[in-house]
This record gives structure tokens, sequence and C-alpha cells, in this order.
């Protein structure tokens, strides 16, 4: 339980402010076949002093319910880099998922996201969805899923006057877990987000994680992210690339 109270504290914390970009939800579940509660808390510091003063902060939290069939996600992260006086990153998201096992082949997912980033000029983002999740034939050491999700998006821009958008996307996904023994998981995720109205007005993202496991419960995590917007926020650029590597401290039951 104090475990639970300090997760949920954190995840308090981290909804300020909230995140634009694409989640990969994937990266965040914690694979367990026991009934309870389970989550992570993750994070990295960088101070440079040189030329200019850099100052970079990204802290993550993730609770996670099984019982049954069913799985009840929620997550919080909060991203901060400033150098020479100017903002280049700021951002957070809160998320929350719920999954409900019908088979072995299909799943189906509900999902609602709240999320902002001043550096994409999204003051706020409001998303909600569902759809199946098919786990596709693999092996022991490698999973496939297959999302096809649909969503309702809220979106105001931070423009001067502010600019209110109202879409419903497609919200599909591609993911590969492999997992070769219990220290190691790789994962890859694809994400397709078109605007069911106009498929020219779409979002690609791809990530890849690596998560190295030092002990049982603490982890050193490795993340790309690459994110394609055919129409940003007016003066944000198409494509948006990051690189970030930190900790994470696993609880599971």
């Amino acid at each position: 339980m104090r475990n639970l109270f300090f997760i949920l504290g954190c995840l308090a914390f981290f909804t300020f402010s909230t995140k634009a970009q694409v989640v990969n939800i994937e990266a965040q579940r914690i694979k367990t076949d026991t009934t309870g509660w389970a989550g992570s808390l993750g994070g990295s510091f960088n101070w440079t002093q040189n030329v200019d003063q850099v100052f970079a902060i990204n802290a993550t939290a993730h609770l996670q319910y099984k019982k049954n069939k069913n799985l009840y996600l929620l997550l919080g992260d909060y991203s901060f880099l400033k150098g020479a006086d100017k903002k280049f990153i700021d951002n957070a998201f809160v998320h929350f998922r719920f999954n409900h096992k019908f088979s072995e082949l299909f799943r189906g997912e509900l999902f609602t996201q709240l999320q902002n980033n001043k550096i994409s000029k999204i003051d706020t983002r409001f998303l909600i969805g569902a759809g199946p999740r098919l786990k596709l034939p693999a092996s022991k050491t490698l999973k496939i899923y297959l999302g096809i999700l649909f969503m309702y998006e809220y979106e105001k821009e931070l423009l001067d006057p502010p600019i209110y958008k109202n879409d419903a996307r497609n919200s599909s996904y591609l993911s590969f877990t492999y997992k070769p023994n219990d220290r190691v998981e790789i994962i890859s995720t694809t994400f397709y987000q078109p605007k069911l109205t106009y498929f020219n007005d779409f979002r690609i993202l791809n990530q890849e994680t690596v998560v190295i496991f030092i002990s049982k419960k603490l982890a050193v995590t490795m993340d790309f992210n690459y994110l394609y917007d055919q129409f940003p926020v007016e003066g944000v650029p198409q494509i948006n690339a990051s690189y970030s590597t930190g900790f994470k401290y696993v609880f599971n039951p």
C-alpha cells in the first residue's frame, strides 16, 4: 500500500502539464500472470555547465492492476529541457487504459488521455477511444500485437487567437516485443493516426525501447522516438525525434 500511495502521489505531480506525443503503451506494460498491483518508477536528470548551462529532467510513473481477464493502466510522464535561458522541451501527460481479454487472440481496449506540450504549441489535447487488440502468432520470446482503435480528439493550440479542433481519428499500432531472457527486453512499436474525414492529415510514431534489468527490480532504459505529423501546429516542424536513457524501478506481485 505504501508503494501504491507513493506512485499515485507522483502521478498527481506529473499531471500539472501534459505531453503532446503519441504514447507507446507497449513499453509501459508489465508482463505478469499474477493478480494484483504492479508498477514502476523511472527518471533521469542531467545538469551541464559549460558555455551555457543546460538542465534536463524526465520522470515517469506507472500503476497497473490485473484481476481475472481485466487489466487497468495509469501512466504519468514529465519531461523538461532548458539551456541558454530557452526551453527546448516542456511536456507531460496522464493516460488511463482498460484492457479486457476475451480470448488468447482477441482483447478489447478503452483509453483516455490528457496532454499538452508548450514547445509544440499544444495547450490542451484530450483523447478518448476504444477498439480491438489482437495477439498475433509468434513464439515464446517474441510477442506481436496489432491494435485497431478509433478515438475522438479535442485540441486547443497555443496561437493568437487560439485554434480549437475536434476530430475523429484512427489510432492503429503494430508492436513487437522480443525478450530473449529475463534480463533484456526489446520493444518496437509503430502507430498510424489518420483523420477519418481526411486521410492526408495523419501522424506516424515509431518508438524503439531497450530495457536491461540490473536486478529483478531495477532496470536501465533506452528509448528512441520518431514522430511525423503531416499538419502540425503553425511554426512547429513536421518531424520530431528524440533519444533518452534512464532507469526505472519495478514492483510487482
